[in-house]
């Protein structure tokens, strides 16, 4: 299908696999590009070594286009920058920070840049510094979700308002019917990242997935707000989180709390209850681990046929 998206990148499906950290390695990302999406490995929890390590391997497993996420909050990030531009990697995705700081930089150096935001103001930003496409995320989201909690049904217009690039909708994203309902208020593509968590390929502790499959309805909330907003699998680590408030922590309480490698532990090691478990709201919809190319074949054949079912009503 020709759209925005699928032209920008050079891809079948305008379906984005979201760059997550322990996630999104090159496994995972070759395998939603080798399906026509855009798979992207997740730079955030990399070492600049591993990251070389792990798209000298993306190369290897697939030549259709690809890319990197980088999290501005990265400490050592002209590190990372540095092996994106040695290794000819002609995507990048940046979040977690201003765009203006790195934009112009991979652009320069022909790569093509998308922010995620969180909400219209920053959107205007991202386009403002030049970026080639924007990522906004509702509050369903499992990361990179915003203070104010904008849901991803009221975002995507409002951002679409607002901006003349590509526009790509994230969070709560999960089926053909989601990606098909978002692209009619006004998004070109979809990025997905809760569905591919739940994948073979990715990277992923094995209870971690279990645990997203498992996930039901009210089961993740929004919290540390005072940190960095992320929704979370209600799990010890989570009940912790919920007594310090009661106990009207400081922020260092929190940070102390958080410690540091959390995510690690839960999502990458398999502690399943001091672990800090990332996921989005659509686990809930999330009944079984599935190869990537199965997630990107589904959701492509559920939303021509909710397409075709639209046109009936």
């Amino acid at each position: 299908m020709g759209n925005r998206i699928a032209d920008l990148f050079g891809i079948q499906y305008p379906i984005i696999q979201a760059g997550m950290v322990w996630a999104s390695g090159w496994r995972l990302a070759s395998a939603v590009s080798n399906a026509g999406g855009l798979g992207i490995i997740g730079a955030g929890s990399m070492y600049p070594e591993v990251l070389r390590e792990h798209i000298a391997k993306c190369k290897l497993a697939t030549n259709k286009p690809f890319g990197v996420n980088v999290p501005m909050l990265y400490p050592d990030i002209e590190k990372l920058m540095a092996v994106i531009v040695e290794l000819n990697v002609k995507i990048v995705f940046t979040s977690a920070g201003n765009p203006k700081t790195w934009t112009t930089y991979l652009k320069d150096r022909g790569i093509t840049v998308v922010h995620v935001v969180s909400s219209v103001k920053f959107a205007q930003k991202a386009e403002e510094a030049g970026v080639d496409a924007i990522v906004a995320e509702g509050f369903e989201a499992g990361g990179h979700n915003g203070r104010d909690e904008t849901t991803t049904l009221t975002l995507i217009p409002a951002v679409k308002e607002k901006i003349n690039v590509p526009l790509i909708a994230a969070g709560g994203i999960a089926t053909g019917r989601a990606m098909l309902a978002v692209m009619v208020l006004g998004a070109d593509g979809v990025q997905v990242g809760s569905r591919f968590v739940a994948s073979t390929e990715a990277s992923s502790h094995p209870l971690f997935k279990q645990k997203v499959v498992e996930a039901g309805e009210g089961a993740t909330q929004l919290t540390l707000k005072e940190l960095a907003p992320v929704r979370l699998i209600k799990n010890k680590f989570y009940n912790d989180i919920q007594k310090a408030y009661a106990g009207c922590a400081t922020v260092e309480e929190l940070r102390a709390l958080l410690g540091r490698a959390r995510a690690k532990k839960g999502m990458f090691e398999g502690d399943m209850e001091e672990g800090e478990l990332e996921i989005g709201q659509v686990a809930a919809l999330i009944h079984e681990i599935k190869p990537a190319a199965q997630i990107v074949m589904d959701m492509m054949e559920e939303f021509t046929r909710a397409k075709a079912d639209v046109g009936h009503l």
